[in-house]
């Protein structure tokens, strides 16, 4: 069962959360552009037929991008360990479960935004946030009971 967190409960998080996310986005960053390059050598190759290859170069790509893939799951893990979703890691996307009016729903927050502000359910995503209300304040809850 996952954790459901109050709006006070997510905010606390943001820091260490915020971190994690930042650090994840940047390594699928590094990741794809690892990956691209190796790509590009490897097109380059076909294309000329052939043609000597720097296999140190070729393993330091592989090499940077295997541990920025790695960097990229241990993030993954620690933002689930919280009890987060990750939901984009190119925007830096996170959802917090949460109940409101008994239903689950998430928390909505992205990387660059100063606090959580929005909201939604479980199946209308980022295009279907809400911003956070009175009544959201009123009729939510986490895992502990008032």
């Amino acid at each position: 069962m996952p954790k459901r967190f109050t709006i006070d409960e997510a905010r606390t998080l943001l820091p260490r959360v915020g971190r994690y996310i930042q650090e994840a986005v940047a390594m699928k960053r590094e990741y794809q552009e690892a990956e691209r390059m190796l790509e590009a050598h490897s097109t380059q190759i076909m294309m000329m037929g052939g043609m000597e290859v720097d296999r140190d170069r070729i393993g330091k790509m592989k090499a940077q991008r295997d541990a920025s893939g790695e960097r990229v799951k241990a993030a993954n893990r620690q933002i689930q360990d919280v009890g987060c979703e990750v939901k984009d890691l190119d925007i830096g996307l996170i959802d917090f479960p949460t109940l409101f009016r008994g239903e689950e729903v998430y928390l909505c927050w992205k990387l660059g935004e100063a606090d959580i502000a929005h909201w939604h359910g479980l199946h209308e995503g980022f295009a279907g946030r809400k911003p956070i209300d009175q009544d959201f304040l009123d009729n939510h809850r986490g895992d502990r009971p008032h």
